[in-house]
C-alpha cells in the first residue's frame, strides 16, 4: 500500500452536497473535479468558460496540483482543460477553477454534478538558476523541433 498524503480541502458556499474529489478506482492517478455550478453552462463550439469546482485546497509546500482533462470528454466531445495541466501552487487558497474549451462542433453543456476535470497532486523539484559561459556538448546539441526525426 502506497503512503497517502494529507490535502485539506475547504468546501465554499456553491459546493452544497456534492462529493468532495474522490478516486474513480484503487489504480487512478488523479482524483475527479466536480462542476459546482448553479444552472447549467453552456460552452459553444470554440469557446472557453471558468467552471467552478467549489473547493479550495490547502497543499504542503513541496507539491501542487495539476488540473488536466478528463479522456472521456477530449475523445467523446472535443472538451479539454485548456491549460492542461492547470498547476495550483501550495500557497494558493482560492477556488479551483477548470478552464474547459470546447473544440468540438456542438455546444457543449456542463451540468452540476459532472465530472469535469481531474486533479493529480504531484511532487516538485524547484532550482537555483545559475548563469553560465556555456554548456556541456551532447549529440543532440541545439537541435529541436522535430530534429531527431518522425520515424525511427
Amino acid at each position: 500500500m502506497h503512503a497517502k498524503l494529507e490535502v485539506k480541502f475547504l468546501k465554499l458556499p456553491h459546493f452544497g452536497d456534492l462529493p468532495l474529489p474522490e478516486y474513480a478506482t484503487l489504480g487512478s492517478a488523479g482524483m475527479d473535479l466536480y462542476a459546482a455550478v448553479e444552472s447549467d453552462v453552456v460552452i459553444s463550439s470554440m469557446s472557453r468558460k471558468l467552471i467552478s469546482s467549489g473547493v479550495a485546497i490547502e497543499l504542503p509546500v513541496g507539491y501542487e496540483a495539476q488540473i488536466r482533462s478528463r479522456s472521456g470528454l477530449s475523445m467523446k466531445y472535443g472538451v479539454v482543460v485548456l491549460n492542461s495541466p492547470g498547476t495550483i501552487d501550495s500557497d494558493y487558497r482560492g477556488e479551483i477553477g477548470v478552464i474547459l474549451i470546447n473544440f468540438g462542433s456542438e455546444d457543449f453543456v456542463v451540468t452540476r454534478g459532472m465530472r469535469i476535470a481531474q486533479m493529480v497532486i504531484c511532487s516538485v523539484v524547484t532550482c537555483k538558476p545559475v548563469a553560465v559561459a556555456s554548456l556541456s556538448d551532447t549529440s543532440r546539441g541545439d537541435g529541436g523541433f522535430g530534429s531527431t526525426g518522425y520515424k525511427k
